[in-house]
């Protein structure tokens, strides 16, 4: 009984984490399109790769998208690309793999109704006709490509390269995810906006 107590902790741990939703779609991920990241909310020490010190703890932005991380950090202080792009990056992979297994039951919370309706249309297609899924190999790379203030809304758009593979063949896959998040909202999760495959 404790170690079921002790898993179910551990899993509510993770799960809370990674709840980091999606947002609008313009495809299912069988052509690798679409999903979302997790609560991004501790600040790194100054000194951390793309960022810089500038004043007391407080980072400083760098590389594609700086100045949209650093109005998005001013419009939400616990904003931190770094846990934001750990976390993007993980629920990456829950997404992709969630997909591939055909579990609804945990891509529904995670992804809003125009996109869970896309992904189930995507689904339903793969089970009438028998096809294999990708599966989520490995993950490539990850980063932040843009970021910009819209209002109240947060827009980051990160890409990714992986590695998927069906049990016979293996493809590699080029992909740049938008997620969005009202930053007056008291609910730290992201939503993905948008897929696309990248150029």
């Amino acid at each position: 009984m404790l170690e079921v107590l002790i898993l179910a902790a551990i899993a509510l741990f993770v799960l809370s984490r990674l709840y980091v939703a999606l947002g609008r779609d313009d495809g299912p991920p069988d052509g690798r399109q679409r999903s979302a990241p997790g609560e991004m909310r501790e600040a790194q020490p100054a000194d951390t790769p793309g960022e810089a010190a500038h004043g007391a703890g407080e980072p400083a932005f760098t590389g594609p998208g700086a100045t949209g991380l650093e109005t998005i950090h001013q419009a939400d202080s616990a904003f931190n690309p770094t846990e934001f792009l750990r976390g993007a990056r993980s629920a990456y992979e829950m997404i992709v793999q969630a997909f591939a297994d055909g579990d609804r039951e945990t891509l529904r919370p995670l992804l809003d109704a125009d996109v869970y309706q896309a992904w189930d249309d995507a689904l339903k297609q793969r089970e009438a006709n028998g096809a294999e899924p990708w599966q989520l190999l490995r993950v490539k790379n990850a980063e932040i490509e843009d970021a910009e203030l819209d209002g109240n809304t947060a827009r980051v758009t990160v890409r990714y390269r992986a590695e998927l593979g069906d049990g016979e063949r293996t493809r590699s896959s080029d992909e740049s995810w938008t997620f969005k998040r009202d930053v007056t909202a008291s609910d730290p999760n992201w939503l993905l906006d948008d897929v696309e495959s990248a150029a």
